[in-house]
């Protein structure tokens, strides 16, 4: 058989980190807030709790890639080569790298750590590939806007490099993240990690006349119109017409801003479709439902498969975001004895289970509540709400930060949720 093909999730901090892997990631990415274009989610990591995760993730026989994808300054050169010697020390599996001159630093710096090139590098032809592959980078995050095509004939000129797509996660306005509206409006720069998304914001548009200067307001409704934003990227349906062509190597799931439940059941997801390609029972419509119950914009399938002159629905110009079909309520703890409450959780109330793929969920009744079994799904309903430190209460609210007891063991980072409204 073929090598199968590595999944690859985000961890914008360490609980998110050890949720994808507990879900069926293979690997992870993520950095502390230096050189790394998600400074939001890189605050959650400092080196000390980095190098911890480092540890974690490859106890768990996983690997872990170092986020170093900024575009420096000049000014920010020498606080860089500290950076990477400090990220070399931890011996992550591969940093990944944008721009060239970085790619040759980090060479010299840290030649033991593979370089991964980063999505931002744009490559889109086998020219800029062999440039790359002749300064020694391992594997590259090819550009959102390539085609399959395009990338089966960059392996042929080059059938050692690995390659990376995105397959999942939100999509840039821009060209592959080279935007500048949010330093223009708002002085964050996108390519140094701080974008503010101003491609997510309503917009009022007019239309002015230049002989007499009247000026029209032009409206889709009283709330204006997101013109510039565009739908999430999804290509679970397209899973095994990827895997078929043999040239990729890595599945990218974006999102390291994203929440706990966002990285668990995209992870599984894709997880899930991955295995199915390889036991031959592949089943696109399993992989839409699970991703349908997200928090997205709704979703499109890029560029990957189809040009974008053949598509006309790839922005959501009503709401940059939109509601999945399902409504979160807890998220179990480690340990599997106790849960947290992300919504109100009330008792005699039938929450769905979600677990990891793979882990064992044991039927249980008992005074705290019952976890049990329905169609194939499993439940949880609690007859009373203690907390760890045995309070009792009549309901529990995302507020509350007190551990509550479980009926009895459940899967680590096992969620609860309940369907909100139809597919």
């Amino acid at each position: 058989m073929d090598k199968k093909v590595e999944l690859l999730s985000p961890a914008g901090n360490f609980e998110k980190l050890k949720i994808a892997l507990e879900y069926g990631a293979d690997a992870v990415y993520g950095g502390v807030s230096h050189f790394s274009l998600r400074i939001r989610s890189s605050k959650e990591f400092s080196y000390e709790s980095f190098e911890e995760a480092v540890l974690y993730t490859h106890k768990k026989g996983k690997k872990i890639y170092v986020t170093i994808n900024g575009f420096p300054f000049n000014s920010q050169i020498p606080l860089l080569k500290k950076h990477i010697e400090k990220m070399a020390k931890m011996n992550p599996d591969a940093f990944i790298i944008s721009t060239p001159g970085v790619v040759r630093l980090a060479n010299e710096i840290a030649p033991h750590i593979p370089i991964h090139l980063s999505t931002q590098a744009n490559v889109m032809n086998y020219l800029d590939a062999l440039v790359y592959s002749e300064m020694g980078v391992k594997r590259i995050i090819v550009a959102r806007e390539i085609s399959l095509k395009d990338l089966k004939e960059i392996k042929k000129h080059i059938p050692d490099m690995e390659f990376e797509i995105f397959v999942h996660g939100s999509m840039c306005f821009a060209y592959s993240g080279r935007c500048l509206i949010s330093s223009l409006q708002s002085g964050r720069v996108p390519n140094r990690g701080s974008c503010a998304n101003d491609c997510r914001f309503p917009y009022t548009l007019y239309a002015k006349n230049e002989d007499n200067g009247t000026l029209l307001k032009i409206e889709e409704d009283e709330n204006g119109t997101h013109i510039m934003n565009a739908k999430d990227l999804n290509l679970s349906s397209y899973v095994d017409e990827i895997l078929k062509s043999k040239v990729v190597d890595s599945l990218k799931i974006e999102g390291r801003t994203k929440s706990p439940y966002y990285v668990a059941v995209s992870t599984r997801a894709y997880k899930m479709a991955i295995n199915d390609f390889y036991e031959g029972k592949f089943d696109p419509k399993k992989y839409e439902n699970e991703l349908l119950s997200t928090k997205h914009r709704g979703f499109n399938d890029g560029y990957l498969v189809n040009r974008p002159h053949q598509k006309t629905n790839s922005q959501n110009i009503q709401e940059s975001i939109s509601e999945g079909t399902h409504q979160v309520y807890a998220l179990v703890t480690e340990d599997g004895k106790f849960f947290m409450a992300k919504d109100k959780v009330e008792p005699e109330v039938a929450y769905e289970i979600v677990a990891p793929i793979d882990s064992k969920i044991i039927k249980c009744e008992n005074e705290t509540g019952s976890i049990y079994e329905k169609d194939g799904v499993f439940y949880i309903k609690l007859k009373k709400i203690e907390s760890k430190n045995k309070k009792i209460y009549e309901a529990i609210h995302s507020g509350n930060t007190n551990p509550i007891k479980l009926p009895c063991k459940l899967p680590s980072y096992s969620f609860f949720r309940k369907k909100i409204k139809e597919i």
